[in-house]
């Protein structure tokens, strides 16, 4: 944009924000409380440009959920109201694993929403509050549904042959995180063996 201007004129802002999704940062607030633009916007900034929306805007479910299809961390732009509705965050940790960092402390504590979140994005796991890293049924969820996230889990399941076989079938590599005990089992290695001579 030239000289930093604020642009007033909602069709050259729109023009703007089709080659760059950045230029938002540059609208008038009355632009930046326009949906149409804004989503525009999202989509050429990998959703970052939700940092320049209206604070409307940055509380509207829709537009949010639009943010984060194209960049979970995204959400840190957000209302933060946002972050302890629950509805909400079950959509956005569907979307995206990365957007249960942004979860209030209460949903991060909540086993329920925790389990929905491992089974939507095995990665949510990271986020979790740390005593369900230990909790076998939620890290054999998350193991289910993406091998590395048993790298978060805590050590004494590492040494557990359903999750580490459970693991191993999405992704070998991760057996080398196992146990000592596990590494050695014949199964196992040949399973990973196997898996990554097909990759």
């Amino acid at each position: 944009m030239p000289d930093n201007k604020i642009i007033t004129d909602r069709e050259e802002m729109l023009e703007a924000v089709k080659r760059d999704g950045w230029a938002l940062q540059y609208a008038s607030d009355s632009i930046k409380d326009d949906r149409e633009v804004v989503l525009e916007a999202l989509k050429e900034s990998f959703g970052n440009a939700l940092e320049f929306a209206s604070d409307t805007l940055k509380a509207d479910h829709e537009v949010v959920l639009e943010a984060i299809k194209v960049e979970g961390r995204a959400l840190q732009y957000a209302d933060k109201s946002l972050w302890a509705d629950r509805e909400f965050m079950l959509e956005a940790v569907k979307t995206s694993g990365f957007t249960t960092q942004f979860a209030s402390d209460t949903l991060k504590a909540d086993r329920e929403f925790v389990l929905e979140a491992v089974k939507s994005r095995g990665n949510a796991l990271l986020y979790a509050d740390d005593s369900f890293k230990a909790d076998r049924e939620i890290v054999l969820e998350a193991s289910k549904n993406d091998g590395f996230t048993l790298l978060y889990a805590d050590d004494s399941l590492k040494a557990d042959r359903e999750l580490m076989l459970e693991a191993v079938k999405k992704n070998p590599w991760v057996l080398e995180f196992a146990s000592e005990e596990l590494q050695n089992d014949p199964e196992l290695k040949k399973l990973a063996e196997g898996k990554s001579n097909k990759n």
